[in-house]
């Protein structure tokens, strides 16, 4: 589970009814989701479940469940399990194995050689990685320091971690750090502040990893996985250098398919999210962590050096909230939206691009603009958002 207040008492009534039912549940406390996927293999378990709501405020909850190969389960899967909790009569039972986080660390520790003393300040989002951080980084000579590591119940992602970045970017360029690193509730996402302190988002990483795996020799299918989320910038830097750049829909399920019809083991989200597959099954923000502190301890560059390689074409993001997932659905399929979605990809020509997708976890339909200058970026983003407000209005008659 994560360090939401309400975490404890979703733990007590799942636990109760799986040993109710004749399984052997093990409690493993606050723990970072990857941490639960690795170790249902590790210990040949038969699912492995996180009480967790990742990036969302502490007023939010729900419940992941992993497969016993590590994997997140498939939206027929989920379907079925919902269509059996919600029949009447007895379920069908399994038990569970037992395991603890210190292999989980142990594993994470091995994927990368010795690092350089780097000066790192880390951000735990008051959520998971305020258990385990300190104690992975500390296996090696960083000169560590850490924010946000003292959970309440109530203050996870609170105007801190990855989705809250600028007490990190003023703190990593006034105290003179290599490196910023954030983390989400549940510690399945990191993104990065360089020395300067700008923000390394998820596309500059993967490109950062991506090209030291193609130096190695280790790319596996020529590139990666990202998804329709990612800035034109990558797209142009894998183009540059030869590399396979295959876009899938928002969400790490579908990443994470498209990489294995594919033959890839880098893939992720702009967000953060990024998948190792030679060391994990899902993504793991304390994995890339590693990863991108290791290339910049071998790379003898700093942070800003290796991001600048993939340039950030101007894109916004905003959200239109909504009241429900009914109104979510009208307004996607409205004509009038698509539409003017259609008009706006025609004015931003070959130097921008428009997405408006609903959201798979909130209330919210999000409006995301790329174009070739901040201003044009502005104009479009105002526009395709009133036009989507409008239709709510129209919608709740």
């Amino acid at each position: 589970k994560d360090t939401r207040i309400s975490s404890d008492m979703l733990e007590g009534a799942l636990v109760a009814g799986l040993t109710a039912c004749g399984c052997n549940a093990i409690l493993l406390g606050v723990i970072p989701t990857p941490a639960v996927a690795y170790l249902t293999v590790y210990l040949h378990a038969d699912a492995g479940v996180v009480i967790s709501a990742s990036h969302n405020p502490y007023e939010h909850n729900g419940i992941k469940m992993f497969s016993s190969e590590g994997f997140k389960l498939s939206d027929a899967l989920e379907a079925r399990i919902e269509e059996l909790i919600l029949r009447e009569g007895e379920l069908p039972v399994k038990s569970c194995g037992s395991c603890a986080a210190e292999y989980y660390l142990d594993h994470l520790a091995s994927t990368v050689e010795d690092l350089e003393p780097l000066r790192v300040l880390i951000d735990c989002a008051n959520g998971a990685a305020s258990t385990t951080a300190r104690y992975l980084f500390g296996r090696f000579p960083l000169q560590a320091e850490y924010l946000n590591d003292k959970p309440n119940g109530v203050n996870i992602n609170e105007g801190c971690g990855s989705t809250h970045l600028e007490a990190l970017c003023a703190a990593v360029k006034d105290g003179g750090y290599d490196l910023g690193i954030a983390f989400d509730g549940d510690a399945d996402r990191c993104l990065t502040v360089d020395e300067q302190g700008n923000p390394i988002d998820g596309d500059r990483m993967m490109a950062i990893c991506a090209e030291s795996l193609e130096q190695k020799g280790r790319l596996q299918g020529d590139g990666f996985v990202a998804t329709v989320m990612s800035n034109i910038g990558l797209h142009r830097f894998c183009k540059e250098r030869g590399l396979r750049l295959l876009c899938a829909n928002v969400g790490d399920r579908n990443v994470l398919e498209l990489m294995q019809k594919e033959g890839m083991r880098l893939g992720g989200e702009q967000s953060g999210h990024i998948i190792f597959l030679d060391y994990m099954p899902t993504g793991d923000g304390q994995l890339a962590a590693l990863q991108l502190l290791s290339i910049l301890s071998h790379s003898k560059k700093k942070a800003s050096e290796l991001a600048s390689a993939v340039r950030q074409y101007p894109q916004l993001l905003k959200n239109v909230l909504v009241s429900s997932n009914d109104q979510k659905t009208a307004i996607m399929q409205s004509a009038s939206l698509q539409s003017a979605i259609r008009a706006a990809e025609e004015e931003l020509g070959e130097n921008g691009r428009v997405l408006i997708r609903p959201s798979g976890t909130e209330p919210l339909i999000r409006v995301m603009v790329e174009a070739g200058t901040q201003q044009q970026a502005q104009a479009v983003t105002d526009r395709l958002v009133q036009h989507v407000e409008n239709l709510q209005k129209t919608t709740d008659k």
